[in-house]
């Protein structure tokens, strides 16, 4: 992470951290530092338009033109970067968090959101203001996309094939947050072939459906539509349509890093063998089940700007995170909850068995998150605070500090969008990964307390 980007952009709350002056001169770093059209667009958030503008005039007045795509989902924008001759995207979003929070992310020409030393160039720039002054005959223009979605939604169309659910293709209900998946997911889908139920398809920057993280406790309504009409699976996405999760015909939430497990392992079965790159935040189901297919595991730091970095350099088959966000490298290298969703929906078309069964193959665990409100100023000395009173012998500090016991392993980590410390538990059982991560938690806000 840098002093300004998280592990996925700038966010903050609007009016707050988050406001048009530092969209404005985030902008001014982005055209400079570019060198070329950049892509931009948002999700639905209210403050997106005000946000949005705010870029774009930081952008044309550093000479780049800004080309506006509208509401897309990130992997939308990101997959136009890559595929047409712009030199960088931004994304107004926020992803998951409330519809009071928005942000910016960013990405390179290739796609990919930049890590380590682009992040210092454009951190650089932004601090120290070193933006051109221009005359009015050199300000960049500003143009519009209206192709990205259309574009996005054929490239992944092609590659999971249309029409090629079979003679008894599934019901899905697509859940779409009232975010960005709503231009794409449901037609992309259908256009495979499958029964689709939209919900929560509206625009809307409040969230009026539910909140835009989906969790199992936010998605009760999904799992009853689900269950109503009789459908196959269930698919819900986050704020930003970067990432989604499933949800059985059965009417069970499926959590992220189990999905992570089912398409690592198909992927690598499909192979013969392969590499799988995923933070040290993921399940030990995983590793199990790609290493039983006979494949291998990677692990990197949190962030899917880092896993993508590690699977270009390592060649990897296929990777992701624990929340959902899986990458597939033919695609493009970045975090796609529809791609995902058609991957999964074609998978279950394609099988006897249904996505029930085929999770009941995969090694149990139980991961339980939890996090300690934490100003971001002091997330430096509570980790090491925390680290100092560890007292274990297998310690991977990766990311945080991750503690390997007989029983399970504990995480502690600052959250990089969030100002939390994020504290993960994983166990053979709820009931032993609940205690692993109250103990833990009750440590980190003890430190907490002292410190901020």
């Amino acid at each position: 992470m840098g002093e300004l980007f998280g592990t996925n952009g700038v966010r903050g709350v609007v009016g707050d951290d988050m406001t048009p002056e530092l969209a404005l001169r985030l902008g001014r770093a982005i055209g400079t530092w570019s060198e070329g059209p950049v892509l931009v667009g948002t999700d639905t958030r209210t403050s997106g338009p005000m946000l949005r503008d705010a870029l774009v005039a930081g952008i044309t007045s550093a000479g780049a033109e800004a080309v506006d795509a509208g509401v897309a989902p990130t992997p939308a924008i990101q997959y136009s970067v890559e595929e047409t001759d712009y030199a960088a995207g931004a994304i107004v979003t926020a992803s998951h968090n409330p519809p009071e929070f928005n942000g910016i992310k960013v990405c390179t020409g290739d796609g990919t959101e930049p890590v380590n030393d682009e992040v210092a160039d454009i951190e650089e720039i932004y601090f120290d203001e070193s933006f051109p002054d221009l005359a009015w005959d050199s300000v960049g223009p500003r143009s519009e996309d209206p192709n990205v979605v259309d574009r996005y939604a054929d490239a992944i169309v092609d590659e999971v094939g249309e029409d090629k659910l079979g003679d008894d293709p599934p019901t899905v209900v697509v859940d779409c947050a009232n975010g960005p998946a709503g231009t794409v997911s449901p037609d992309v889908l259908r256009r495979l072939g499958a029964h689709v139920v939209a919900i929560n398809a509206q625009p809307d920057g409040s969230f009026p459906g539910h909140d835009s993280e989906p969790t199992p406790e936010n998605l009760a309504s999904t799992i009853q539509a689900v269950e109503a009409v009789d459908a196959d699976l269930g698919i819900a996405f986050d704020g930003d349509a970067d990432r989604c999760v499933f949800i059985t015909g059965e009417g069970e939430y499926v959590p992220g890093e189990r999905t992570l497990a089912l398409v690592a392992g198909a992927m690598v079965e499909n192979n013969d063998e392969g590499l799988v790159v995923t933070p040290v935040s993921s399940s030990q189901c995983v590793a199990d089940h790609v290493e039983n297919a006979g494949g291998e595991v990677e692990y990197t730091a949190v962030g899917s700007p880092i896993v993508a970095d590690v699977m270009q350099q390592r060649r990897a088959l296929f990777g992701g995170e624990e929340n959902g966000g899986l990458i597939f490298p033919d695609h493009q290298y970045c975090r796609d909850g529809t791609m995902t969703a058609a991957w999964v929906t074609k998978h279950v078309a394609d099988n006897d068995e249904t996505l029930a069964e085929m999770l009941d193959e995969i090694p149990g665990y139980r991961l339980v998150k939890q996090s300690v409100d934490c100003p971001d100023e002091a997330k430096d000395e509570v980790l090491e605070r925390y680290t100092e009173t560890v007292d274990a012998d297998d310690v991977d500090t990766t990311d945080g500090v991750k503690v390997f016991r007989s029983e399970g392993w504990t995480l502690v980590r600052p959250s990089g969008t969030e100002p939390l410390m994020r504290v993960y538990a994983e166990a053979r059982d709820h009931e032993q990964a609940a205690k692993l991560a109250k103990h833990a938690r009750a440590d980190v806000q003890s430190i907490v307390d002292e410190v901020a």
